[in-house]
């Protein structure tokens, strides 16, 4: 019995805890916007063949271990028939 001496302060103490942290987030703005991350991720754009930086789709994801990667050493190539 005499537990809830030390329980009952406790969970008034968590419940306020939780419900500023609660209101902290709703302040902040994180339930502004609940739908719209959902859609960037459906209307990403990933076409094949469209990379910003050039290089192809079977350049990206691949390296020979020399941490160089397969686009710069293929740039180094070009390079060495100058």
């Amino acid at each position: 019995m005499e537990i809830l001496y030390l329980l009952i302060p406790l969970s008034v103490l968590l419940v306020f805890l939780i419900g500023a942290i609660f209101w902290w987030s709703v302040r902040s703005g994180q339930f502004d916007d609940l739908e719209g991350p959902g859609y960037r991720v459906l209307m990403d754009d990933d076409r094949p063949g469209r990379n910003p930086e050039g290089a192809g789709r079977e350049d990206l994801g691949k390296d020979d271990g020399s941490g160089k990667g397969r686009v710069a050493e293929r740039e180094g190539q070009n390079d060495d028939r100058n």
